[in-house]
């Protein structure tokens, strides 16, 4: 068996697990294969997004309207605030000329233009993902992508990976659920997926998912009907947008948040930070946050919609991060991405550039037209008062975590109780269009691969694996 390497012959010895600070601990800068593959993917493709590449978007604004200063400091989630922002929604895996009514992902990015920063909060339409460590993300995409003999898209090699990875089963469940296609962006709920973290005034931090649920309703397409409407209109979506806000039906969404200290993850009886799984309500109930609405179309899509530039590197006081493996890889992958994409100092188009005052010493770079105006000290630390200094009381507290470095599996191997809830929660008509979905997305794919599809199937539930074997015999 030949030994997988890098592109420089170094054998790699697990290619399933990121390096982390213990099970539950953040990744380290020293796994540089992992950084390696990030970084690689982002540039396997010019010009278009690697991945999210056929997107709509519109501006608006985020209303606070219930106190939670209890958990956060940030200005842009007390009550009263209005902040403007920017969403930006897609597909996942298509190119740029992609059908909007394919059976995918959405993406569901918002870039918040806060008092403090720019606050970038990258999700999608779904609040688990098919994987749980940014080291498997590349070689994800890839089953998504086209094959590059054939430059076919391959339902063998998404089979083949999801059912070589079985915490996949989740989203997979949803994907091909009556929600793997929504009748519009206007009619599906948005979710940041990840687990971030919020800090309050007293330095506590707490566990934080976000939810945004759409006040027009869940609408989706069966396969049938969005093949009758991309016969006929490729942007869907992009049309339904542009029309709904110019005759004044502003989209809106209502912002809830679920939340956990420190102290209380044991609770949920598995890792808060996998992305393959959500939060139960009944453990941890929605909190009312407030509402987005979008009200005005952009005016030059390329500017504002291909040259917006999202990253979850972007938060500001009182927002933060968490040890979610995934959210990790992002922080670096989205912004590398980007640089890469649009140019180094694309954080100064005025679809990217912050509202609040920005003091930096970044000043050099292709296309920088940024007014230069620290003084007498172009570096950091300086002599000079009126030169920008870092400020510590903005540091966050001390985050624990384990002391042994090490390439961990996951904590646990339950991939089937959560779909099996999910599927549990379905009514019968949804069972049956899940079945048929799931036999039309193996259309030549391996009987091997099939079978063993179904052998997780039959773990979720027998009611699954016959309903998908009689779909597939049909």
């Amino acid at each position: 068996m030949k030994k997988l390497t890098n592109d420089f012959g170094n054998i790699v010895a697990d290619n399933q697990n990121s390096l982390s600070a213990g099970a539950k601990g953040p990744l380290l800068l020293q796994d540089y294969i992992l950084l390696e593959k990030l970084a690689r993917q982002n540039r396997e493709r010019i010009p278009e997004r690697t991945v999210h590449a056929k997107g709509s978007a519109a501006y608006g604004e985020l209303r606070i309207t219930h106190d939670i200063s209890r958990y956060t400091k940030a200005k842009v989630l007390q009550k009263g605030e209005t902040t403007p922002l920017i969403m930006r929604f897609s597909t996942v895996a298509g190119e740029a000329g992609a059908a909007d009514a394919e059976r995918d992902v959405r993406g569901f990015a918002i870039k918040f233009y806060t008092k403090e920063g720019n606050w970038d909060l990258v999700g999608n339409n779904t609040p688990t993902f098919f994987i749980r460590d940014p080291y498997k993300f590349p070689d994800f995409i890839h089953t998504q992508k086209r094959d590059p003999k054939t430059h076919l898209r391959s339902n063998n090699a998404a089979w083949d990976f999801w059912s070589l990875c079985p915490e996949s089963l989740h989203q997979v469940t949803i994907l091909m659920s009556d929600r793997g296609i929504p009748a519009s962006y206007r009619h599906m709920h948005g979710f940041g997926s990840h687990t971030y973290s919020l800090l309050n005034t007293k330095g506590e931090r707490f566990w934080v998912k976000f939810h945004f649920k759409t006040q027009q309703g869940i609408k989706n397409l069966s396969n049938k009907e969005a093949e009758n409407i991309i016969a006929k209109d490729r942007e869907s979506h992009q049309r339904d947008l542009i029309e709904a806000i110019d005759r004044g039906d502003f989209p809106k969404w209502t912002f809830q948040i679920q939340v956990l200290a420190e102290d209380e993850v044991d609770k949920l009886g598995f890792n808060p930070f996998d992305l393959t799984k959500v939060w139960p309500h009944s453990i941890v109930p929605l909190i009312d946050v407030g509402e987005i609405v979008l009200n005005k179309n952009v005016e030059n899509y390329f500017n504002e919609v291909e040259q917006a530039a999202f990253a979850p590197s972007n938060i500001v006081p009182g927002i933060g991060f968490s040890p979610d493996k995934m959210l990790q890889g992002r922080i670096f992958s989205y912004a590398d991405a980007q640089r890469y994409r649009i140019g180094t100092n694309y954080h100064l188009l005025p679809v990217n550039r912050a509202k609040s005052e920005v003091n930096t010493y970044n000043v050099a770079g292709a296309m920088n037209f940024d007014e230069y105006k620290n003084a007498k000290a172009y570096y950091e630390p300086n002599s000079y008062s009126e030169s920008p200094k870092e400020e510590k009381s903005f540091l966050e507290p001390d985050l624990a975590i384990e002391n042994k470095a090490q390439r961990y599996a996951p904590l646990d191997e339950d991939f089937y109780t959560q779909p099996r809830a999910l599927f549990d929660l379905m009514k019968p008509e949804q069972k049956q269009q899940l079945f048929e979905n799931l036999a039309t997305s193996m259309e030549g794919v391996e009987q091997q691969i099939i079978d063993r599809a179904l052998s997780h199937f039959e773990k979720i539930s027998s009611e699954y694996s016959n309903g998908v074997k009689k779909a597939l015999n049909k």
